[in-house]
């Protein structure tokens, strides 16, 4: 586990080794969430990257009448 220093400013730098882990890349913005006493930061990802991750789903479902 690694350790980051906040700056004055507010900033932390993400440790080279959780970047290349979570592939993430300059600019990519991050979900930041205060999750009982500790901070937890989440990679935004594009919509297209959902495709599928949900194999084997049954998308067979009854409408309501007033849908069709």
């Amino acid at each position: 586990m690694e350790s980051v220093t906040l700056s004055s400013s507010y900033r932390i730098v993400i440790p080279k080794s959780v970047r290349a882990a979570l592939n993430l890349a300059p600019g990519q913005r991050l979900r930041v969430f205060a999750y009982g006493d500790r901070i937890e930061c989440v990679p935004e990802r594009p919509i297209s990257e959902l495709r599928g991750f949900l194999p084997g789903l049954d998308t067979r479902v009854e409408r309501d009448g007033d849908r069709v």
